[in-house]
């Protein structure tokens, strides 16, 4: 582990878990409360909240570790949009859609979810791109 890793994990883990808290919270919490009866209580959630972290955390982790491994001499903007987007399409989408099938949610509430964190995921990518741009003295492009 660098410090270009260790910037890009903390960075990615606090802009996922804002992410997560804007689209989950503040904007889908109305969305959730009519469906109060296929979760925990409020409280049971707060103290469990680690876990949610730990969550982040790890995800954080995994997401820089594996686009450091794929990142490629290209410019930034591309690579993280390139890479926000296959990651949407391994984890958000297919996640919600799962979800949809076997939970009795709202095809739109299930659009929002897939959308909104599939948003956050890409906007994480390309912040993730952006830390680990290559540097003009290592590709020869400021790219």
């Amino acid at each position: 582990m660098n410090k270009k890793f260790i910037i890009s994990w903390v960075v990615a883990f606090v802009v996922w878990t804002v992410g997560g808290f804007v689209v989950h919270v503040l904007w889908l919490g109305g969305d959730y409360e009519k469906l109060a009866n296929l979760a925990r209580p409020e409280e049971a959630q707060e103290a469990l909240m680690h876990f949610m972290l730990l969550a982040h955390v790890l995800m954080a982790g995994a997401f820089v570790w594996i686009y450091q491994r794929g990142n490629e001499n290209k410019p930034w903007m591309e690579q993280g949009l390139r890479y926000g987007i296959a990651i949407a399409l391994l984890a958000p989408i297919p996640t919600y859609m799962m979800y949809y099938v076997v939970q009795p949610t709202s095809g739109m509430l299930t659009i929002k979810q897939l959308t909104a964190d599939s948003v956050v995921v890409i906007l994480v990518a390309l912040i993730v791109a952006f830390l680990n741009k290559p540097t003009a003295m290592s590709s020869g492009d400021a790219a």
